[in-house]
Formats: C-alpha cells, sequence, structure tokens
C-alpha cells in the first residue's frame, strides 16, 4: 500500500511549475473523438485520469501516443462506440463520452460512471440534455444506452435547472456534431467549459457566448485536424498556495492561471497570504508568515469559491488561528476528510453542511488516510503544518489528479517522501 510521509513544520520556498488541468483535458480529449483525424494536445499532465481515458479511447479503435506533455490522438479507425466496464468505474469522467460518441457514432454505452465518495452526483442533466437533442436514452443492469433517431442530432433551445459542469460539457460536444443550431441557457461558466469551447471551435465548430451562462453552439460536419494548449490546473495551483499558507513560507507558482482563481486568491488574502500576481501572465507569489487567520467562505458553481478546494483550505484553518466557518453546497459529503483531520488534532465541528473549524494549538502528527482525490491532497497540507510526521495512506487517489505531489512539494523544501517500493496508483471517480 502507498503511503506518504510528511515532517511538518518546515517553511517552504522556491518554485513549483503548476501541471496542466485534470479538469480540462479530460473532456478535451473525449471531444477529440468527433473528428476522424488527428488532434494533438500540448502541455498535458501525466496524471492517472489522463491514463485512464486514453485507455478508454484505445479500446473504442483510437491511437493514443503520450510523448512527455504532448499527447496525440488519432481517431481516423475509431468504431466501438462503447466505455469497457472495467475503465467507467475508474473513472467517473467516462460519462462525459456519451455526446460525442452520438455525434461520432449515433450511439453510445457505458456502465453507470465511478466516482469518488463525496456525495450524490446524478446525471440526470446529462441525459435529458441529450435527449433535447434527439437522443433516445435507456437506463438498464448498470449501463447508460444512448441512440440518436434517424435523423441524427438536431439542434434547440435547452436549459439547464442548474450549471452543472458534466452536464454542460456532454451536451456542448454533443451539439457540436449536431444538425443547426443549439442554445444552452444556464451553462455552467467554469474555465473548463471554456476551454473545451476553444477547443472545439479551433476544430471547426461555431460556438458564442463563451465565458457567460448563454452558449450558442452551431453544428459542424466536418471537423479537422487541432493542435490545442492545455491551460495551467486552477486546482492544483490553489492546492499548492494552500501548503504556502499551512507550512509558511514564500513560493512562485510558475504557470497558475491566476485569472480563474480570483475567489481563491480573494479567500487567499483574508486568511493572510501575500499575494502578487505577475504582470507577464506567467504565475503567481504567494507568501505566508505566521499562521493563517480565520475566515468564512461557501463553495459554490464558479466564479465563486471551488468545491475542490473546500477541504484544502479547511485545512489551512485547522492549522491556523481563530474560528472559521465553512459552508458546502455542492456536495452533501465533500467534509468527510474532517474526521482525518480530526486524528491530527484538529477541532473541526460538522453541522449538516456548514464546518466550524477552530485554529487552537498546532496539528500533530499521526496516520490518516485518504478517500478521494482533493481530500486526500489537503491531508497532505495538513501534514506540512504537522508537528511530528504524518503518514497518508491511500495515495493512489491523488495521483490520479497530482502528477507527483511529493516532487513539488519536496522541490520547495517540505520534508516529504513515498513510502520505499510503493506505486502510488488509484481508482476513483472525478473530482
Amino acid at each position: 500500500m502507498s503511503v506518504i510521509h510528511i515532517q511538518g513544520m518546515q517553511s517552504l520556498n522556491g518554485t513549483i511549475l503548476i501541471q496542466g488541468s485534470k479538469n480540462a483535458v479530460l473532456p478535451v480529449m473525449a471531444a477529440s473523438l468527433l473528428h476522424r483525424g488527428v488532434t494533438v494536445l500540448t502541455n498535458v499532465p501525466g496524471i492517472q485520469d489522463v491514463f485512464c481515458m486514453m485507455g478508454i479511447l484505445e479500446s473504442m479503435g483510437c491511437c493514443c501516443r503520450l510523448d512527455g506533455r504532448c499527447l496525440t490522438i488519432d481517431a481516423s479507425r475509431a468504431d466501438r462506440p462503447r466505455v469497457p466496464e472495467g475503465l467507467a468505474g475508474q473513472m467517473r469522467s467516462s460519462v462525459m463520452l456519451l455526446g460525442p460518441m452520438l455525434g461520432r457514432f449515433g450511439e453510445g454505452a457505458t456502465s453507470h460512471p465511478g466516482g469518488c465518495l463525496i456525495g450524490s452526483r446524478p446525471i440526470d442533466l446529462h441525459l435529458s440534455g441529450l435527449e433535447a437533442l434527439g437522443a433516445k436514452v435507456e437506463l438498464a443492469g448498470g449501463t447508460v444506452r444512448v441512440e440518436a433517431g434517424p435523423g441524427g442530432l438536431t439542434g434547440r433551445e435547452i436549459a439547464l435547472g442548474y450549471p452543472s459542469v458534466g452536464a454542460t460539457e456532454n451536451i456542448v460536444m454533443a451539439a457540436a456534431a449536431a444538425r443547426g443550431t443549439t442554445v444552452l441557457i444556464g451553462a455552467a461558466r467554469e474555465p473548463e467549459i471554456e476551454t473545451l469551447c476553444r477547443f472545439l471551435q479551433a476544430a471547426g465548430a461555431e460556438i458564442r457566448g463563451i465565458g457567460t451562462g448563454c452558449l450558442r453552439i452551431t453544428g459542424c460536419a466536418r471537423f479537422r485536424d487541432t493542435v490545442f494548449a492545455i491551460p495551467g490546473d486552477r486546482i492544483v495551483a490553489g492546492t499548492y498556495l494552500g501548503a504556502v499558507m499551512a507550512a509558511g513560507g514564500s513560493v512562485f507558482l510558475k504557470g497558475a492561471p491566476a485569472g480563474h482563481m480570483e475567489a481563491n486568491l480573494r479567500l487567499a488574502r483574508e486568511m493572510g497570504a501575500g499575494i502578487r500576481i505577475r504582470e507577464d501572465g506567467g504565475g503567481i507569489d504567494a507568501s505566508m508568515d505566521g499562521r493563517a487567520k480565520a475566515a468564512s467562505f461557501s463553495t459554490g458553481p464558479y466564479p465563486g469559491f471551488p468545491t475542490d478546494l473546500q477541504s484544502v483550505m479547511m485545512a489551512v484553518a485547522a492549522a491556523g488561528v481563530g474560528r472559521s466557518r465553512i459552508q458546502e453546497t455542492v456536495f452533501e459529503n465533500r467534509f468527510s476528510t474532517a474526521k482525518e483531520l480530526q486524528n491530527l488534532g484538529a477541532h473541526i465541528i460538522i453541522d449538516g453542511r456548514t464546518a466550524l473549524v477552530d485554529g487552537r494549538s498546532p496539528l500533530r502528527g499521526g496516520k490518516v488516510r485518504a478517500a478521494d482525490l482533493r481530500g486526500g491532497a489537503a491531508l497532505v497540507v495538513a501534514g506540512l503544518a504537522a508537528a511530528g510526521e504524518v503518514e497518508v495512506s491511500g495515495c493512489g487517489h491523488i495521483r490520479r489528479g497530482y502528477e507527483d505531489i511529493c516532487r513539488d512539494l519536496k522541490e520547495a523544501g517540505a520534508r516529504i517522501w513515498m513510502e520505499e517500493g510503493a506505486a502510488c496508483e488509484g481508482r476513483g471517480g472525478e473530482s
């Protein structure tokens, strides 16, 4: 079993290079299936979820080659519109292939997606949106099947009752291959949606309203070869910002997408962090002197504070001073990390979807287990502020979204290492 060891109370100093975005690259990889040709993606992170998506695409007949951070996908011979059950269970992101499969093959099937244990995440908005475009949906035996009618997919106006990121991605990808124009009202506004739309534009689709809650997508009969760069990962950057706030010190987060981190940076400043955005767009200088101050915040859809960073900031608050109040409005079980933080001496009271975090004495060493991707990263952040050694098991979850969290933090001076001989491989869902 893989275990990360952290000797805390060591300030961070230096530079951390921010990897390409996990939540941006996965839907772009899925969208590459729409094109009967070659897609080249640069700045691709070498993470478990990318390897899993490559396996899914290859199972459909695509040829995928990852050379460093450059991924080439040749979908010219793709001919199998089904996600294998084993791969679907490893990654919730597999559900986003329903839209591209419909657009490419007129049909598709996948097992009901897996996922981290952070709450219920129904896919009804995905399916109702695809139905609105003319698809027939069948749920049977844990399998989701979709099939376009005789006339294929047809654009129309669709209104989402909630700005679901996954549903927005699925609808946009299907609409990009549909006849006519689709108007999507109430679309999610996350930066990853913008990235997907920019990629589809580059491949030949016409999309207006990018970055807003109303997208107008005109379908493309034939897509073209594309070379496209994946932006930096705002969640990884936010995690390492949290690491600086927990451990203290000064770190340059090279490649951090500051323009997509406003809520995160605003909270960091409120809690006492020094933040300087470099004018050349090269990244963020983050510093912390002393323990973090208390703050109150709520998670929410973009441009609100990202739920993916809630557990990280809970760890920072637990290692800080004063009482913080955190409200989780997206996933009801995002507070599962609180119990593990309590094993390190954190004072946390959970009341429904609200957590009261009372920063008192510094955190202490102990053994904890990661149950999901972002919760695992939060436990590593907590370990940086702990007096004594912290052991984090279940680090396979972390490997799904972070290329090498030990390497990155060690380069900034952290005393952190992977247990000798342990491999960091994991299964789980999108987060």
